[in-house]
C-alpha cells in the first residue's frame, strides 16, 4: 500500500501542547505523519518548552517534544518517529507542495491569525501555507485549530472563507464536560476534537453519553 500521510502544521501561535497531543494521537493510531514546523512557530516552541527545533536533528528534537506532558515534565510519553517524515518550512519543492502527492488531508495545529490569513488569500509563502492550499484545491480535509482571543472581524472573516472553501474550522477552547482534572487533560480534549474532525480515532477525552454529573464523577 502507498503511504497516505496526514500533513501537520505546525505555526507559530502559542499552545505546542496541541500540536504535541495531535502528534502522538496520529501516530498511536497508526497514521503516517508529514510534519511541517514553521519558522514562528520554532520561536513558541523554544518560549513554551525550551527545546529548539532544527531540520538537521528534527527527529532528537521532535523525540524531546513529544515525550514531554502539557505541565512541562520530560519523559512523560514514549514514541516512535517511524511514521514520521519532516519537512523544511521553507522547501516549496517539498512532497506536499504537490497535489499530485497523495495525503489523507491537513491539520493546522495550533493556527495562527497569520497562517489563517495567509490560508484564506492563497499566499503560499511557505510550505504551510501551499500544502493547506495545496489541500483544498485537491477537495481534502483541512482542518484549522485557530488558537487566538479576542478575535478581530479580519480573522473572524478569514476563518468564513476558509469554511467556505471547505475547511473544517476547530477553535482551541477546552470543554469540561469530561472532568478535566490536569492541564493534559484540557490539552486532550482539543486535540481530540482536532481528531474528530479529521475521523481519526483515539481515546484522549471522555465523551458525552447523555448523563449528567459524569464529569464531576470523574474529578472525584
Amino acid at each position: 500500500m502507498p503511504r497516505t500521510p496526514w500533513i501537520v502544521g505546525v505555526s507559530g501561535a502559542s499552545g505546542t501542547p496541541y500540536a504535541a497531543a495531535v502528534l502522538r494521537a496520529l501516530i498511536a493510531a497508526g497514521e503516517s505523519v508529514d510534519l511541517v514546523v514553521s519558522r514562528a512557530s520554532r520561536l513558541t516552541l523554544l518560549d513554551e518548552t525550551g527545546i529548539s527545533f532544527r531540520d538537521a536533528h528534527w527527529q532528537s528534537d521532535l523525540r524531546a517534544w513529544l515525550s514531554r506532558g502539557a505541565d512541562g515534565k520530560p519523559g512523560t510519553f514514549s514514541v516512535d518517529l517511524d511514521a514520521v517524515r519532516h519537512w523544511s518550512a521553507g522547501d516549496l519543492a517539498a512532497g506536499p507542495s504537490s497535489g499530485s502527492y497523495p495525503t489523507k488531508g491537513m491539520l493546522i495545529v495550533p493556527a495562527s491569525t497569520a497562517s489563517v490569513a495567509g490560508v484564506a488569500l492563497g499566499l503560499s509563502k511557505d510550505l504551510l501555507q501551499r500544502a493547506a492550499s495545496v489541500t483544498l484545491k485537491e477537495g481534502r480535509k483541512l482542518i484549522v485549530a485557530v488558537r487566538e482571543t479576542p478575535l478581530n472581524g479580519q480573522t473572524l472573516r478569514h476563518l468564513v472563507t476558509l469554511d467556505d472553501a471547505g475547511a473544517i474550522v476547530v477553535p482551541a477552547s477546552p470543554a469540561f464536560y469530561a472532568g478535566a482534572t490536569h492541564i493534559q487533560d484540557l490539552v486532550d480534549f482539543v486535540a481530540g476534537r482536532v481528531l474528530d474532525a479529521a475521523g481519526v480515532p483515539h481515546g484522549l477525552y471522555r465523551r458525552w453519553q447523555g448523563e449528567l454529573g459524569g464529569g464531576a464523577q470523574r474529578a472525584d
